[in-house]
């Protein structure tokens, strides 16, 4: 056998690495999305707000089954029953009370001649009786009666029976109407729960994907501020080398690049870090790349706070779920008083199929029948004072909900209107910053400047443009909570694309 060529293997190797490579890159693809378009990816994809959807499916289920307690129940029931002993009745009585009758007919028959026959086989011939018929025919019902078991079988003790029952309540005390309210309620209750979760992912998308805007800037930052120490470390030792600066200078130099290179590391881990929970609310793959589209953005002005106060007491969905445990609380107070009143249902029930059943007893019945707790302690009593302490309970929520939201939007909207001042003044101080580092580098060069200078310079203005940009991306996260409070969040994306909405973005300014 031939051993094979050793270059066939070689590209058979490179071959199966370049292979896996493209299909690395082809599952670790970078994916490029708007706000917009993340949003709608997070809600197809949501795992939270698809266990709501379950949860409304469930509850619709459950508001059918409530009115389904207004139909009769229909049903089978079987029984097979061993009593101790059969029961019997003795007609003996009647026997004994029967043979005087038909012996006096006897002794007296002559006075019934002429009696119309009664047995149909021989009545058109002998229409009427003579003695000796007469006689003939009463000493026979004599007989027939003394030979008759006159202790009869009314029911053995083994039988069985299966049966079909119907069931409808008619008058229950308002138990029925009080559980298709809870159910429409809860039902209520579940669409202001699928708007909360809807509102809280939108909060969280926008605090994650603004994330890795900011940190995705923050890189381009740093590695400005790194290539831009570089250059400077680059300068100096070839000053150094023509003897027009101290060695100390180019030391400080390059400790604040080595100080350069750890933040620019810093920040891409960052990144990757945030990119990596995005994906988590995007529910992707999580070797997926998200290049965010969409950029920072800030506004000059904005509604009055009075505004998403008024929409939250309206619009709230965690508001109008206490008002559904209000309503729910007032459900179970009626449901608590309809045990004071009688429960009235039309009852039936028809034997389909019996063993040994008496032959006495009847194929069907129906009727009325009522249900009645007049006397049960203190039970109802009690369960209805505890439910009307119930809705004082809900009540007490429902102002301290509105009062704690009615805080949260004081104190968003007062964050909000801090954010902005400070891209106000972070925007004079960028321009400021980037005129001290012009200034300071040409005096480094004209040897006017030593290199901490120039160091100092560059710093500055790099955290100018991160402080710039976390303010921008606490306006914008801030934003967002305070459209959720109110009850708005789906607004974000009509605020991100209002004419007058300012917009960050660190490549355009280089």
């Amino acid at each position: 056998m031939k051993a094979r060529n050793p270059m066939v293997w070689m590209i058979l190797f490179f071959w199966m690495v370049a292979g896996f490579k493209a299909e690395a890159q082809k599952d670790s693809a970078s994916i490029k999305l708007s706000f917009e378009q993340a949003l709608q990816i997070t809600r197809q994809n949501s795992h939270v707000l698809k266990e709501v959807g379950y949860l409304q499916e469930e509850k619709d289920q459950e508001a059918k089954a409530a009115k389904g307690l207004h139909s009769p129940k229909i049903g089978l029931s079987a029984n097979y029953l061993l009593m101790s002993d059969d029961i019997t009745m003795d007609l003996s009585p009647v026997k004994t009370a029967l043979e005087p009758l038909y012996l006096a007919a006897i002794h007296n028959s002559g006075a019934y001649v002429g009696y119309p026959n009664l047995d149909p086989a021989t009545q058109t011939v002998v229409p009427t009786l003579t003695d000796a018929q007469t006689r003939q025919f009463m000493g026979s019902a004599l007989t027939t009666i003394d030979k008759q078991d006159w202790n009869q079988m009314i029911q053995k003790k083994q039988f069985g029976t299966v049966n079909a029952t119907v069931q409808w309540p008619i008058f229950t005390g308002g138990k029925i109407n009080a559980a298709n309210k809870a159910a429409e309620i809860e039902q209520k209750d579940v669409a202001d729960v699928l708007s909360q979760k809807e509102g809280e992912l939108i909060s969280e998308l926008a605090e994650r994907y603004f994330g890795l805007c900011l940190a995705r800037q923050a890189v381009l930052v740093r590695k400005d501020v790194l290539d831009g120490l570089n250059q400077h470390l680059q300068d100096a030792i070839k000053i150094e080398e023509q003897g027009l600066i101290p060695n100390a200078d180019v030391l400080h130099a390059k400790v604040y690049f080595a100080q350069a290179q750890r933040e620019y590391s810093k920040a891409k881990r960052t990144a990757d870090i945030l990119n990596q929970a995005l994906v988590n609310t995007l529910a992707l793959q999580n070797d997926s790349t998200i290049i965010p589209v969409s950029n920072l953005f800030y506004l000059d002005a904005i509604e009055p706070k009075d505004h998403f106060i008024a929409m939250a007491k309206d619009r709230n969905p965690l508001l109008r779920q206490v008002e559904s445990k209000k309503q729910l609380a007032e459900q179970g107070y009626k449901a608590e008083k309809s045990n004071y009143f009688p429960t009235v249902a039309a009852i039936g029930s028809y034997t389909l199929v019996d063993k040994n059943l008496s032959p006495y007893a009847p194929n069907w019945m129906a009727g009325v029948g009522l249900n009645w707790t007049l006397f049960d302690g203190t039970a109802r009593s009690r369960k209805i004072k505890s439910a009307a302490l119930k809705r004082q309970q809900v009540e007490e929520i429902e102002e301290k909900a509105q009062n704690d939201i009615e805080t949260g939007i004081n104190k968003l909207y007062e964050e909000l209107n801090m954010y902005h001042e400070q891209l106000q003044e972070l925007e004079s101080a960028l321009t400021s910053a980037k005129e001290y580092v012009r200034v300071r580098e040409k005096a480094f060069h004209d040897e006017m400047s030593n290199s901490t200078e120039v160091v100092d310079a560059r710093l500055a203005l790099s955290q100018v443009r991160i402080e710039r940009l976390q303010a921008m991306y606490g306006y914008d996260t801030t934003l967002s909570k305070l459209l959720q409070l109110s009850g708005n969040p789906d607004e974000f994306t009509i605020y991100q694309q209002r004419n007058d909405a300012k917009f960050e973005n660190y490549n355009s300014e280089k």
